[in-house]
């Protein structure tokens, strides 16, 4: 008999992705389980080729007039589970999970949780992201905690026909997570003679990636294809999926690179690395500054310098990317 699980996935792209342990480990803990997926088009798009995943459904209860309501139809329309948890921490992914009079309901501790649900454990917020999305999902089983596995996603990589470096200079959240576009073209060219280029970014990224390529040509640099813009979710994971190097700024595409275990090198400034860095990526090197002001957690510089940022040389970067060659 199929133990049926409903599962509320984060907004982000790369907070979903890395839900995935916590994902793996539940499908090891009911070998029967059905997973359905509810959240964000990007979340849904990343997620829904897991060999488990039933159902995937993206939740535009936001767009609604009511929000309440449209929750509520929503929940009556998936329907009610033999488990059911939420990744995101909001008033409304509660009262969906309430709504669907499902018995087992587990979502970290808050006020709208220990009001509406049945498990509402206390998660320390003092460590990585993937740890507390795994103690939420098992937080019925502490046998878990030394064996998390690693990240993982069910998209076939494409086979670049020639080693390739990935180059992604966005990060959606804010301009406060972005290294310089110069920058990142001026490392893609320390590498150009051996690999060929990839510039990654997604919809509302494409002037940077443009900035990048148009500093590329500066360099007499032609060997390199500009995605930016020009794929699906899908496409964006089998692509990164591929590469033989990537460097990133803390994003979604960083957490897809980690979840094929691709050598990464990964700029990080107003985000807390400790919390949000790869996760088990053999080969995974974090460049960044310690500073007084970091990290704020804003989505821009609060104090208008962005010196976490601007004091990253591309030099750093690439004696970086060099030790990952070794």
């Amino acid at each position: 008999m199929n133990t049926n699980i409903l599962i509320i996935l984060p907004n982000w792209l790369g907070d979903a992705i890395m839900t995935t342990p916590a994902i793996e480990l539940l499908a090891n803990e009911y070998p029967n389980a059905r997973f359905t997926f509810v959240g964000s088009f990007v979340s849904i798009e990343a997620l829904k080729h897991h060999p488990r995943c039933e159902k995937a459904v993206v939740d535009e209860t936001k767009k609604s007039s009511n929000r309440l309501i449209a929750t509520y139809k929503l929940a009556k329309k998936l329907g009610s589970f033999n488990l059911a948890i939420t990744f995101r921490n909001q008033v409304h992914s509660s009262l969906l999970l309430r709504f669907t009079n499902t018995v087992i309901c587990i979502a970290r501790q808050s006020w709208h949780s220990m009001f509406l649900l049945s498990h509402t454990p206390n998660i320390s917020t003092n460590q990585h992201l993937v740890k507390q999305y795994a103690e939420l999902a098992m937080s019925d089983n502490s046998d878990f905690k030394n064996d998390i596995p690693a990240l993982k996603l069910y998209i076939k990589p494409i086979k670049h026909q020639k080693p390739t470096l990935g180059i992604n200079a966005g990060a959606t959240y804010g301009s406060a997570k972005r290294w310089y576009p110069d920058k990142f073209a001026e490392v893609a060219a320390a590498f150009h003679d051996k690999y060929d280029i990839i510039i990654f970014g997604g919809p509302n990224e494409v002037e940077m990636a443009n900035e990048i390529e148009t500093h590329l040509k500066s360099k007499n640099v032609h060997n390199y294809t500009n995605l930016a813009g020009k794929t699906d979710i899908k496409e964006l994971c089998a692509n990164i999926a591929g590469c033989s190097l990537f460097v990133t700024n803390d994003s979604g595409p960083m957490h897809i690179a980690a979840a094929y275990q691709v050598p990464t090198v990964a700029i990080f400034g107003s985000t807390k690395h400790k919390e949000t860095s790869q996760w088990k990526n053999e080969k995974s090197i974090i460049v960044r500054h310690e500073m007084d002001c970091s990290p704020c957690m804003k989505r821009e510089c609060p104090l208008g310098h962005h010196d976490c940022m601007k004091g990253i040389t591309a030099l750093e970067v690439i004696k970086a990317v060099k030790s990952l060659e070794i």
